[in-house]
């Protein structure tokens, strides 16, 4: 494996910012700690208005796509919402970009382009984790492209009818969507190694629609190779 690939095994660097931000979180008044030992995860309640939640619905229908899996990893039916990468270049989701990165103190620039998502009745994203598996052939580019996933920004756009939880079966905990709340998680343990316990599930959507957006936050600047040390 390239030297450039094994980046993500710095475990001083990922848990560094694991530090970082869970002291930012911590010092929030807005932000809930949900308590588990297995895992860090955090609800901002109301970080988006209702303006921006339609703001973003409307990006989300208006460029949805199917949702898809890496090369190599695909299995039928395992996820079959609807995706769209949103404009970065767009003021209001600048905006809100900004906001998402600044709550978590985390730079900008180690953030991924905002994803939407829209789940149907019967859609769902079956159980999964977020940061990447260096075994898999997806990983390389990962590798190149800011390396491991370390926290994830979560924001609920609306409240389906009936279903769409996000669960977490490991931990025996599953989070009920509500308009603009943000859940976040961090996707490694306290020693920068990835948290198996960070498994979860986008549950099928019983009755309704919900929509969402995701923002994955890397070890490295996104877009950029590892800086050499």
């Amino acid at each position: 494996m390239a030297a450039g690939a094994l980046k993500y095994r710095d475990p001083k660097k990922i848990a560094k910012i694991g530090r970082k931000v869970t002291e930012h979180l911590n010092s929030n008044p807005a932000v809930q700690w949900l308590e588990s030992p297995h895992a860090q995860l955090y609800v901002c309640q109301n970080f988006l208005s209702d303006k921006d939640c339609d703001f973003l619905i409307d990006k989300i229908n208006d460029n949805a796509r199917p949702s898809t899996l890496y090369e190599g990893t695909e299995q039928e039916g395992y996820r079959t919402s609807f995706s769209c990468d949103v404009d970065p270049h767009d003021p209001e989701i600048q905006r809100i970009n900004a906001a998402i990165a600044d709550l978590l103190g985390i730079p900008l620039e180690y953030s991924e382009i905002i994803q939407g998502q829209r789940y149907e009745v019967g859609q769902e994203f079956k159980q999964h984790h977020d940061y990447f598996f260096v075994e898999q052939p997806y990983w390389m580019d990962e590798a190149r492209n800011g390396g491991q996933r370390t926290w994830t920004a979560m924001a609920y756009l609306n409240v389906p009818e009936e279903g769409g939880a996000t669960a977490f079966p490991t931990l025996d905990y599953a989070v009920e969507p509500r308009r603009g709340m943000l859940l976040i998680w961090n996707n490694m343990l306290p020693d920068g190694k990835p948290n198996i316990n960070t498994l979860h599930a986008g549950t099928p959507v019983i009755k309704g629609t919900k929509y969402i957006i995701t923002k994955w936050f890397r070890v490295n600047p996104w877009g950029k190779a590892p800086a050499a040390t």
